[in-house]
């Protein structure tokens, strides 16, 4: 797996610096190319930056290692860092890795890690325990997303008080209006949704998502510091899913969102992907995946 990442790095590399084909361009929200540096620049005043992703590509995962280690050249030990990829439920194992309580063995067999967690999140993850950082499990526990996906929201009510610990406190808001939350079911089964993207319930396990998510980088800031949250792009986009949350609970919070777009031509942004964040991170369409 060290080996895999070794040549994901290296491509990247080749493709920004070895040729005059780069392997991403960062565009403002319209469409003007952006340098990295002035990105950071920007970066540096939000209170939370939410790093929208795709899952799959190393270009975006080196970039969120390398953010990150900026971020921590100006903010120190006030930077915060957690992600969509471990669940609430998890931060106690999380914690015992990260302050040496148990070996990395023991965290890697008993949370439950995305397949790509050793290429793509362990080097977050590594970066937070050398410099002795918060990283904090925002997800809700998908088995109780999986409750909302069969009964709606109305279906949490039936957990136990122990249950409810790892969900925002209910009732969740929620504005089917969003378009986040209403273009989910009039997505087509080819866009990756499956042969139950028709039911009305999908957006609201979306939404349970991204409103546990908002609540506990909440739990986890303040002002004075700063929050790093990785997290698929779609969850904030349009600054709306978690950046909406954000928004009901501190509307005077400072977001920056970052959206991550794939395209077979870098050489301008396709308009459908105008204003889908304060920096879009465009990716060649043929860059190696790791997942």
């Amino acid at each position: 797996m060290k080996k895999l990442y070794l040549v994901i790095l290296l491509a990247v590399i080749f493709f920004s610096f070895g040729s005059d084909k780069p392997a991403y361009r960062i565009y403002n929200p319209k469409g003007k190319e952006m340098t990295y540096s002035a990105m950071i620049e920007e970066l540096k005043n939000a209170d939370i930056i939410l790093f929208g992703e795709l899952h799959d590509n190393p270009v975006v995962h080196w970039l969120e290692l390398e953010v990150a280690r900026e971020m921590y050249k100006d903010k120190k030990d006030r930077l915060v860092l957690g992600a969509e990829m471990f669940e609430t439920d998890n931060q106690v194992i999380l914690n015992e890795f990260l302050d040496s309580t148990i070996a990395e063995n023991k965290f890697e067999d008993d949370a439950r890690l995305w397949k790509n967690y050793k290429t793509d999140y362990k080097p977050l993850l590594n970066f937070a325990k050398k410099n002795k950082l918060k990283f904090i499990a925002t997800n809700v526990p998908r088995r109780y997303a999986a409750v909302v996906f069969s009964k709606g929201f109305e279906g949490l009510n039936s957990l136990s008080a122990d249950a409810k610990k790892f969900l925002p406190p209910l009732p969740v808001k929620y504005d089917s209006t969003l378009a986040c939350y209403k273009n989910m079911l009039d997505m087509k089964a080819s866009k990756g949704m499956g042969p139950q993207h028709n039911n009305k319930n999908l957006p609201k396990a979306q939404a349970i998502k991204d409103a546990t998510m908002a609540y506990n980088i909440l739990q986890n800031w303040k002002h004075g510091k700063q929050m790093i949250h990785y997290n698929g792009s779609y969850h904030s986009d349009n600054h709306e899913g978690i950046a909406w949350y954000l928004k009901q609970m501190d509307k005077n919070l400072k977001i920056v969102t970052i959206s991550s777009v794939y395209q077979d031509n870098l050489d301008s942004l396709k308009k459908e992907s105008y204003d889908l964040g304060d920096f879009i991170i465009a990716v060649e369409e043929d860059m190696t995946r790791t997942n």
